[in-house]
């Protein structure tokens, strides 16, 4: 008899390689986080100079390597138990603003640290790359992760003839 597995889980077959929902999106909100990022890095290079550029970058990585950090915490803990799961959200989420304080005290005082572009990355990516994502989950047990043909390059869906 075989085993069931929880729907947490169940994997998603994308072009041969298994991948849990949680690491999907994320690497998802990732690859539109790179897709938006010559953007914003040359407005922080127009408004603040090479200076606006440097903190901009900071804080564009900071957010995404946040979304592939939490996605990894996931999908690490989902595999032991609820209660583990909990813990390693909160204990994750801690520890990535943890990471982000690190990162911050040491060149907050710098004469070349630029406040505005730093926070405005930090802040509106994150939100919009996540307001952006939602156009492209599925949020049913079928899919539990991206809407199907999303993660193709032409967008069509991939069990269609």
């Amino acid at each position: 008899m075989q085993k069931e597995r929880p729907v947490s889980e169940t994997s998603i077959e994308t072009g041969g390689e298994h991948q849990t929902p949680e690491r999907e999106i994320a690497v998802d909100l990732f690859r539109r986080g790179l897709m938006i990022s010559p953007i914003l890095l040359a407005l922080c290079l127009i408004f603040w100079g090479v200076n606006g550029l440097a903190c901009g970058g900071i804080g564009l990585g900071l957010v995404l390597v946040n979304f592939l950090m939490g996605a990894w915490i996931i999908d690490w803990a989902v595999k032991i138990s609820p209660q583990v799961l909990m813990g390693a959200v909160l204990a994750g989420f801690v520890f990535r603003m943890g990471i982000l304080t690190a990162v911050v005290v040491p060149i907050r005082n710098e004469n070349w640290f630029e406040v505005i572009p730093f926070g405005a990355l930090l802040i509106f990516s994150h939100l919009a790359l996540l307001i952006w994502e939602t156009r492209y989950i599925s949020a049913t047990l079928a899919y539990p992760g991206l809407k199907p043909g999303v993660g193709t390059r032409t967008g069509e869906n991939k069990g269609k003839g």
